[in-house]
């Protein structure tokens, strides 16, 4: 990353060193596969600490990241090239190419959500509980694979002469906008968002263990639904590329959907006081 520091005092010029990291005979290992694979093994080692804290077996998530990871990473890619199947109907080898990019992180929501369905079904364990346990490390890889856009120059927001800015390459501009060489970082925006709503979801945790608030199971993925959602939302206000459903941006009308959803839950489970329907009877 190429930092220029113009006269402001806090300007910066951001600027991807390219997504290949390092390159040795056929062997090319690159930014966004080595960002995906640094986010699951933190977050499975965070989920499994949080786990001991709440006295749940550490193990159940190990095993569970392993379905986690089959369920969201093909949804993910299939989200994705679902809304842009005009593009991709023209070169269908590039359907599987997911480590040059293009993947959704509401698919990955929604094929991880299955996924830890399935699995809460089969070990006959709270989903609700595996989901709060899994929300943290969740949002912190969502903060790191931000990163993944920002090395493929992908992801960008509109032209802009902000101090901070990103530089895009020509070739990675949309064509209406070939004339502008600076843009939103959105990537950065989403990225620190996310630190913020893990710094949140963290708290209310280890709050909750130590009694000082009673936390009940689900208020963590519920928190996570709603202050996710609520950034993500504005913020994909400002992409170029969003995927779209005619006049709509797809991911502003899920957020919108995350938001009710989370709030709803929240509703529920505090001001209604039942738990969630659940895959196994549970109390709070």
């Amino acid at each position: 990353m190429v930092l220029d520091i113009s006269s402001l005092p806090l300007a910066f010029q951001f600027t991807s060193p390219g997504p290949i990291l390092v390159k040795i005979g056929p062997l090319t290992i690159r930014w966004y596969g080595l960002l995906i694979a640094s986010a699951v093994l933190i977050g499975v080692s965070l989920s499994q600490y949080l786990a001991k804290r709440r006295n749940v077996n550490p193990e159940l998530l190990s095993d569970l990241s392993i379905w986690l990871v089959l369920g969201a990473i093909p949804a993910a890619r299939l989200y994705y090239v679902l809304f842009e199947w005009a593009e991709y109907a023209k070169r269908p080898e590039k359907i599987i190419a997911i480590w040059e990019g293009g993947i959704a992180i509401h698919g990955a929501i929604i094929g991880g959500t299955l996924a830890a369905l399935i699995f809460a079904r089969l070990k006959r364990v709270s989903f609700w509980q595996l989901a709060d346990l899994v929300a943290p490390s969740l949002i912190l890889g969502q903060a790191i694979g931000r990163w993944g856009n920002f090395f493929n120059s992908e992801a960008f927001g509109r032209p802009t002469n902000l101090p901070w800015k990103l530089f895009i390459p020509l070739e990675r501009r949309p064509p209406e906008l070939v004339n502008f060489e600076y843009f939103h970082p959105t990537f950065l925006y989403e990225s620190l968002w996310d630190l913020m709503v893990f710094a949140l979801l963290l708290n209310l945790f280890f709050r909750g263990v130590m009694g000082k608030i009673r936390l009940k199971i689900g208020t963590l993925i519920m928190v996570y639904l709603t202050a996710y959602s609520t950034g993500r939302f504005w913020i994909e206000g400002l992409r170029t590329d969003s995927l779209m459903l005619g006049p709509l941006r797809i991911a502003q009308v899920v957020s919108l959907t995350g938001i009710i959803a989370g709030l709803s839950g929240l509703a529920w489970l505090y001001y209604r006081k039942r738990p969630l329907p659940d895959v196994v009877a549970t109390t709070d």
